[in-house]
C-alpha cells in the first residue's frame, strides 16, 4: 500500500527520528514507580528490546527525578519525561532524558501567577541546553480552561487546536522547532478529526498518535486500530502509542499492539469498521502507569468490565481511571467515572462526586447508579 506521508520535518529523538518520513515509531510508557530503579530499567529495556522506539517515564518529585539519573546510566532506551503539572521538574531531568512532554492545560497548576509563556519558554530553553526534544501533549479532559470555557460547550475539539496551535507559535517565535504535537481523546472518532484539522493547519509538524484511556485489550486495540487506520492511510502521524490497561508485566503488548496496527495498514491489511458503535456500553480505562496509586487499579478495571456486561446494549460510558492526576477531569465527559486513590475509589455520575469508597465495595454502588441510569433510558 503506497501512502503519502505529511511533510512533516525532521525530529530527532535520542538515536532515532521522527517525520520527514522516517519510520513511524512506537512508543510505550514504563508503569513501574520511577523510584524503583531496578523495576523500571528492566521495564524500559524489555520494551526497547521489543521494539520502542521511546520510552516514557513519569517524574512528579525531586526523587523521581534522583532516580530518572540512574535510570538513564542503566538503559539504552531513547526516554522521554512526562512532567504533567510540575514544570519546573524540567531543569533536574532534562540532562538525561532525549524528549520533554508538557500538557498545556496543566501548566496553570503550579505558580498560577506566572504566564503560561514564561513556562514554556523555560521548558524549551531546558530542552536547548541538554539537547531534548519537545511534545506538546494536548488531552481532551485537561484542556487549556481559557479555551474551553470560552467555546462551544459540545465542542471539545476546537479548544484543543487552538491550544496546541497557540503552543506551536509561541515555541516557534523562539527559533525552536524540534516539536512534536498529540491531540488525544478517548472517542477514536474524536481522535480522527482533531489530528486531521490540525495536520490541515500545520502539515509541518510531526503528530504523535494515540486514543487516550482506550482500555483492555482486545477492545483498546480495536478502538486504536479505527484511529490509526484512518489517520496513518491519509499520511498523518509521525510515532504512536496504544495505551492499554495491562498488568506491568505485559506492558510490552503495548509495542506488540502498535507494531502489528502499523505494519497492517502499510500491507494493506485494514482490519477495523470505520464507524465507531455508540449505540453499545462504553468502558474507557487508562493505561497502566507509574501514577498508579493502588494496582488494584488494574483488577477493578477488569472487574468493571465483567461486571457491567448485562448493560452491553446501553450508550453509556463508564470511565475507570488510575490515579489523582488524570482521574478528576478525565472522567467529567463519562455517565459514570471511577477514579482510583491509595485506599478509596471515587465515584462520579459526570462532573457530580458521589464520594470514595473502598475497594471491596465499589462495584455494588457502581451497579447501584447503573441500574438508575438504565431505568432512566427504558421506553
Amino acid at each position: 500500500m503506497t501512502i503519502q506521508r505529511n511533510p512533516t520535518r525532521a525530529v530527532p529523538i535520542g538515536s532515532i527520528c521522527i517525520g520527514a518520513g522516517h519510520p513511524i515509531a512506537v512508543q510505550s510508557m514504563t508503569a513501574t514507580k520511577t523510584q524503583n530503579i531496578d523495576a523500571t530499567v528492566a521495564q524500559a529495556e524489555a520494551l526497547r528490546e521489543r521494539g520502542a522506539g521511546v520510552v516514557r517515564i513519569a517524574v512528579d518529585s525531586d526523587k523521581d527525578a534522583e532516580a530518572l539519573a540512574e535510570i538513564r546510566k542503566q538503559t539504552t532506551a531513547n526516554l522521554a519525561v512526562d512532567l504533567q503539572e510540575n514544570f519546573r521538574l524540567a531543569e533536574k531531568v532534562a540532562p538525561f532524558v532525549d524528549k520533554i512532554r508538557y500538557n498545556p492545560g496543566h501548566l496553570y497548576h503550579h505558580q498560577r501567577e506566572k504566564p503560561w509563556q514564561d513556562k514554556v519558554r523555560f521548558l524549551v530553553e531546558q530542552a536547548i541546553e541538554h539537547d531534548c526534544a519537545i511534545r506538546i501533549g494536548v488531552n481532551c479532559g485537561s484542556v487549556d480552561p481559557a479555551k474551553k470555557e470560552a467555546g462551544d460547550p459540545t465542542d471539545s475539539i476546537t479548544p484543543m487546536i487552538r491550544s496546541a496551535i497557540e503552543h506551536c507559535e509561541f515555541i516557534d517565535s523562539m527559533g525552536f522547532d524540534r516539536y512534536v504535537v498529540s491531540l488525544k481523546d478517548s472517542d477514536p472518532r474524536q481522535v480522527i478529526e482533531v489530528n486531521r484539522r490540525f495536520a490541515e493547519m500545520r502539515p509541518d509538524v510531526p503528530l504523535h498518535l494515540g486514543v487516550t484511556e482506550a482500555g483492555m485489550p482486545p477492545d483498546g486495540i480495536v478502538k486504536t486500530r479505527i484511529a490509526f487506520e484512518q489517520l496513518i492511510g491519509k499520511g498523518i502521524g509521525d510515532t504512536v502509542r496504544v495505551s492499554l490497561t495491562l498488568p506491568n508485566d505485559r506492558k510490552p503488548e503495548e509495542i506488540d499492539a502498535g507494531l502489528s496496527i502499523v505494519r497492517d495498514i502499510y500491507d494493506g491489511r485494514v482490519r477495523s469498521v470505520v464507524v465507531f458503535d455508540d449505540t453499545q456500553l462504553n468502558i474507557i480505562s487508562c493505561p497502566s502507569c507509574s501514577r498508579v496509586e493502588n494496582e488494584a487499579f488494574i483488577e477493578l478495571a477488569a472487574s468493571v468490565k465483567e461486571m457491567t456486561a448485562y448493560a452491553q446494549a446501553y450508550a453509556i460510558t463508564i470511565a475507570v481511571m488510575g490515579c489523582r492526576v488524570n482521574g478528576p477531569g478525565e472522567t467529567d465527559d463519562a455517565d459514570l467515572g471511577l477514579w482510583c486513590g491509595p485506599a478509596k475509589v471515587n465515584l462520579k455520575r459526570g462532573t457530580e462526586a458521589l464520594g470514595a469508597f473502598g475497594y471491596d465495595e465499589i462495584l455494588p454502588k457502581l451497579k447501584h447508579e447503573l441500574d438508575q441510569l438504565i431505568a432512566k433510558r427504558q421506553p
